[in-house]
């Protein structure tokens, strides 16, 4: 920093600084909310948890695994991230492809985006939306949850201006040796496309993992909500552990704060471990995605 101008270098300590600070206000109350999970009840009740846990135990975490309802939420929650992240990726590939055409390939091209845009700018409402579900008998199905929301308009835009962005020459040879369009789709263009997918990859697995109204509006029975919907009314509601009269001692040992705490910190566990995997790609991926090259 010594051959830096003095403007310079008080811009990089201040944009350093504001960065540390906001980096540190984002994963505070993250560390808060697990030296909570593994603290005892009487340190969480009185307030006396700040960053480290107080009385270290894992009772909380013992009892929530053994609770039926957070393993059939978590169960279904995984479910509907392996089937609605097969089917995001799949369709935004499928629909990438002709739009990133040029029109004398694809006349309509034109027409198709726009009606895809339109969907961004304007949408039917929450009635006609759930009327639509419940209708076609998706309702009480993990398919409520999936189908609704099986094309993402945004990761459709970010995948067609990269495929437009790669060279012709590549698929025009292609087309010479036989080649057909699905071909060159999936051996050509999804291997070269990989920081973008892995970009709109990230994006899908958080969006459903982290989705809980379309559970509360479409599930009618508790035991298939969602693992969001059940931690948002679990939040939300002022008592939500039951007496255990053949468990009182084990009852004793944990708390409403302490349990509610190790269920969020689980629910966002699996995302915190697959963030840094895909993070690499994001600003790449968004980069090339967003402008044509």
């Amino acid at each position: 920093m010594h051959h830096m101008s003095l403007s310079r270098r008080v811009f990089v300590i201040a944009n350093y600084s504001f960065l540390i600070t906001l980096s540190l206000l984002c994963l505070l109350p993250l560390v808060q909310v697990l030296a909570i999970s593994f603290s005892s009840s009487p340190a969480a009740s009185a307030g006396l948890v700040k960053l480290l846990p107080v009385d270290f135990s894992f009772d909380s975490y013992q009892y929530i695994l053994q609770k039926k309802e957070f393993i059939s939420s978590f169960s279904i929650t995984l479910q509907r991230v392996a089937l609605g992240y097969t089917v995001n990726i799949i369709l935004a590939l499928l629909c990438a492809y002709p739009l990133s055409r040029e029109v004398k390939d694809f006349r309509m091209r034109t027409y198709y985006a726009w009606f895809f845009v339109f969907t961004i700018l304007f949408g039917g409402g929450l009635i006609p939306s759930y009327i639509a579900v419940s209708e076609t008998g998706l309702l009480d199905t993990i398919w409520a949850l999936i189908i609704p929301g099986a094309v993402t308009v945004f990761n459709v835009i970010l995948l067609l201006n990269f495929f437009r962005g790669l060279p012709k020459e590549i698929e025009e040879s292609a087309f010479m040796d036989g080649a057909g369009h699905l071909t060159v789709l999936i051996r050509m263009y999804v291997p070269m496309s990989m920081p973008v997918i892995a970009t709109i990859s990230l994006f899908t697995l958080v969006g459903h993992w982290n989705s809980w109204f379309d559970g509360l509006i479409y599930m009618n029975f508790p035991e298939k909500y969602p693992l969001s919907t059940y931690l948002q009314l679990m939040v939300i509601n002022s008592n939500p552990m039951k007496l255990d009269i053949n468990n009182l001692n084990g009852m004793l040992q944990i708390s409403e704060r302490t349990t509610r705490a190790a269920q969020i910190f689980l629910g966002a566990l699996p995302i915190l471990i697959v963030y840094p995997f895909l993070q690499k790609y994001f600003v790449k991926g968004i980069v090339l995605g967003s402008v044509k090259g």
